[in-house]
């Protein structure tokens, strides 16, 4: 498989805080990689920097050999963890300023998606519940046709079955020939559908494994692993 991220030394202060220190991991292309850890532990910023929204205090991030900029805006599809659409806009605004913006966005496929949730064209994103509006982001978000996607704790603070349907449009729309970060601290929600994890504790990689061989070596679930990794 060939490489789609790599992070070398990467560290980012904020001030006198150092919210990474010399981080270091690759990822291939072809699977899903959670990105683990506790409230605070650098997920966010460690998604921002992968998506050129914040740049490096030192070290660097490469997406399929080359540092963020232009033309990895463009392989890159970046879900944040709060919401971005302007809750004065309606649905058929928000797909056609994605067609606009973004020229891998399938508007057909979004529009299947979001009708099948019985979301209409006319509507606003105020009328909107809380996870309807994070399904409609997700969806904004998976229907690009990106080299790596970034996602930012998708199913955090909605209920148990929005977060089926938001996992089972990640496992839908994932493409073989690219890469899916997610983070979260909902280790138990999500574990079935990763294929690797990343822990970050304090700015740090404390550990990178495949799921398969953490259950084959270590006895244990994901979940379980964590619990021990961040235990109090």
């Amino acid at each position: 498989m060939s490489e789609c991220l790599r992070c070398l030394d990467l560290t980012k202060r904020f001030g006198a805080k150092e919210a990474l220190r010399s981080v270091n991991f690759k990822l291939e292309k072809g699977r899903i990689v959670g990105l683990l850890g506790p409230n605070g532990s650098g997920k966010t910023t460690l998604l921002k920097l992968v998506s050129g929204l914040l740049q490096p205090t030192d070290g660097s991030v490469l997406i399929e050999g080359m540092p963020p900029g232009i033309e990895t805006k463009r392989k890159v599809s970046y879900l944040p963890d709060q919401m971005y659409l302007g809750d004065w806009m309606r649905v058929r605004d928000i797909i056609e300023y994605f067609q606009d913006f973004y020229e891998d966005f399938d508007g057909d496929r979004a529009r299947a998606m979001l009708e099948t949730l019985g979301i209409r064209p006319s509507q606003k994103i105020r009328a909107m519940s809380k996870g309807t509006r994070e399904k409609v982001q997700l969806i904004l978000v998976m229907s690009r046709r990106a080299s790596l996607y970034c996602l930012d704790e998708p199913i955090a603070g909605v209920d148990p079955a929005a977060r089926d349907y938001i996992l089972s449009v990640i496992l839908d729309n994932f493409q073989e020939n690219s890469t899916l970060l997610i983070s979260t601290h909902l280790i138990a929600d999500v574990e079935n559908i990763l294929d690797e994890v990343i822990f970050l504790k304090e700015g740090r990689v404390v550990l990178q494994s495949m799921v398969e061989d953490i259950r084959m070596e270590q006895g244990k679930s994901v979940d379980g692993l964590f619990r021990e990794v961040f235990r109090c």
